[in-house]
């Protein structure tokens, strides 16, 4: 997919909301405005456009369905920020929206940057939904106005080895040794620092954990190091780039371990992937943010975003989500004024969305209701493979003997 031409459409999208006939019709009602947050330039480009790509889509099906009832039909506005990729960009952009009267933030994806957005914004008392950002400092330093929806790495993490320990033992113990690949980021360190803490404890040596920056566009010497160790078990914990990137530097240097097992990103959980190394992606299993399969709202969603040339990631569907979130407290608060939206997510219960998640409950900022999914490519496409309730097949384990 080309990214400029979805950064094009999406800009396009944002201006059509205020020209677009359901807005028309709710002239009575006071636009409520609603800063979208996050990096559509920079490294992180990808990703950030396709979260925008999902607020948007969302503020689209609410003013469609008629606004916010509570607030005799008010639209949502979008007012679009771009974080630039970088946590200082992100706390400017917040500057401006609170200039601009937004009522709530959502975004910013990053975890670094979303620790930096959410600090900016809680100067200003702003609500600030985290859609993606998985750091747990985000909700850990008792911001009352940060709510993260989706699960952060500490549950993620502890899900992945969980569930990785099971498979293993049902396999026969196939596996023994570990390596782990991270990014240097809040996200990735923070993940494999759980990781490599962990992993012992069910059995995993760990061999080596090795870091590179964000951007990296070079594997070799990694994937050298890796070919040397040997793993059972490789666990990427990195961006779209960089881990098709190392990916395919093993491919070339015909490193195949028992099982690639990703934590929070990889080719389980990415469409692009899937299509773009079709050869390189199969058997891949991933730990991550994941939509409930067995929702009938999942498949017109999707079809809607690959019209617009875009793929169904799991950043569209979970910013698309966190909008819905936001809109639901909207129409309990009865108001637009800040101190009561913050009021009304501290006591959400929120259900009705496509994610796997219980009730929405938030202890600390934290919805406790989340959880991830496991993943694997099997036959040329993604298929949940745990838990049992969200199944679509029984998983592949070893992929090499």
């Amino acid at each position: 997919m080309n990214s400029r031409r979805t950064f094009l459409y999406q800009s396009a999208a944002a201006a059509a909301l205020v020209s677009a006939p359901w807005v028309a019709r709710s002239q009575g009602a006071k636009p409520v405005k609603v800063g979208i947050l996050h990096p559509v330039t920079g490294a992180l480009a990808y990703s950030g456009q396709q979260c925008r790509l999902g607020a948007l889509l969302a503020v689209e099906d609410i003013n469609k369905a008629g606004g916010i009832k509570s607030l005799g039909g008010a639209p949502l506005e979008a007012v679009l920020g771009d974080a630039q990729s970088r946590p200082e960009a992100g706390s400017a952009e917040v500057e401006k929206m609170n200039e601009a009267g937004v009522s709530a933030i959502v975004g910013a994806y990053a975890s670094a940057i979303c620790l930096a957005t959410t600090q900016t914004a809680a100067k200003y008392n702003l609500p600030h939904v985290v859609d993606v950002g998985v750091a747990d400092q985000i909700v850990e330093r008792g911001l009352k106005n940060t709510f993260r929806f989706g699960p952060g790495y500490r549950a993620c993490s502890e899900r992945a080895i969980t569930d990785l320990a099971a498979l293993n033992d049902a396999a026969g113990k196939p596996a023994k040794t570990v390596m782990i690949v991270h990014e240097d980021s809040l996200f990735g360190t923070g993940t494999a620092a759980l990781l490599s803490k962990s992993l012992p404890q069910h059995g995993f040596e760990v061999k080596d954990v090795v870091k590179h920056p964000n951007p990296t566009r070079d594997f070799n010497n990694i994937v050298l190091r890796m070919k040397s160790l040997n793993p059972d078990i490789v666990i990427p914990a990195n961006y779209y780039n960089e881990y098709a990137l190392l990916l395919r530097a093993m491919k070339q240097q015909k490193v195949q371990p028992k099982a690639i097992y990703s934590v929070l990103g990889g080719a389980a959980s990415s469409y692009k992937f899937l299509k773009e190394f079709p050869d390189i992606a199969n058997g891949i299993i991933d730990c991550n943010h994941w939509f409930n399969p067995k929702d009938a709202r999942v498949a017109p969603l999707k079809a809607r975003v690959e019209e617009k040339g875009a793929y169904f990631s799991y950043e569209v569907f979970m910013t698309y989500t966190a909008v819905l979130l936001l809109a639901d407290a909207l129409e309990r608060a009865k108001s637009a004024d800040r101190a009561a939206i913050i009021d009304a997510l501290a006591s959400s219960t929120f259900s009705d969305n496509i994610m796997p998640y219980g009730p929405t409950k938030f202890v600390n900022g934290q919805n406790t209701g989340a959880q991830p999914l496991l993943t694997q490519v099997i036959g040329g496409d993604i298929k949940v493979v745990i838990p049992a309730d969200y199944r679509q097949a029984d998983p592949i384990f070893p992929l090499k003997a």
